[in-house]
């Protein structure tokens, strides 16, 4: 499991499903849209921190972030 990759495309899934762009939702957690958008392209590792700030953002548990989707469902 690629953990970065993980936590990239799960931002994402969870941020297009409240219908927030990259911008606005760098604004919500008070970040760079540029940082937001090399988070889900997977260029960029995340501290803690900013971790729990994206998932307070979303509203979502944590460990949500880090479930890798099952392919084979």
């Amino acid at each position: 499991m690629d953990i970065v990759k993980v936590f990239g495309n799960n931002l994402k899934k969870y941020r297009v499903a409240i219908g927030l762009s990259q911008e606005a939702f760098a604004d919500k957690c008070g970040m760079h849209r540029t940082y937001i958008s090399a988070i889900e392209c997977c260029r960029r590792s995340i501290s803690l921190e900013n971790i729990q700030r994206i998932a307070d953002a979303l509203q979502i548990e944590t460990y949500k972030l880090f479930v890798e989707e099952d392919s084979n469902v």
